[in-house]
C-alpha cells in the first residue's frame, strides 16, 4: 500500500533546512516509495548528458530530490511556512486547511 502524505503535485511549498532554505517552489512530482519530492528550481545539480538525437548532451542543470520531511506547506494569507490540517466543508467534503491561517490550501 502506497504512503499518504499532506504534499501533493501542484502544492507550493518552502524549504525548511538545507543550503536552500527558505526557498519556496512548487511540487513536480512526489516519489512516494523514497519519502521525496521534487520541488522546481530546489536542489539544483548538474548532470554530464551524451549527445543523442535529441539532445546536444553536454552539462544540464536540473532539480534533485528532496526529503519531505524538509518541505512545508506555504501559508496562503501569510506566505510563510505552515501544517497541514482536514476539515469539512458545509457541502461535507473533506479540504485541507493551512493550521496558520485556518485558510483552504486547495484552490
Amino acid at each position: 500500500m502506497a504512503k499518504k502524505f499532506k504534499i501533493k503535485k501542484g502544492d507550493k511549498v518552502v524549504v525548511t533546512t538545507g543550503r536552500d532554505k527558505g526557498k519556496q517552489g512548487e511540487v513536480l512530482r512526489v516519489l512516494r516509495a523514497d519519502d521525496r519530492v521534487l520541488v522546481q528550481g530546489i536542489n539544483m545539480v548538474k548532470r554530464h548528458t551524451a549527445p543523442t538525437q535529441a539532445s546536444p548532451g553536454g552539462i544540464v542543470e536540473k532539480e534533485a530530490s528532496i526529503h519531505i520531511s524538509n518541505v512545508a506547506h506555504v501559508d496562503p494569507k501569510s506566505g510563510q511556512a505552515t501544517r497541514v490540517g482536514f476539515k469539512l466543508d458545509k457541502d461535507g467534503n473533506k479540504q485541507r486547511i493551512a493550521k496558520r491561517s485556518g485558510e483552504a490550501i486547495d484552490f
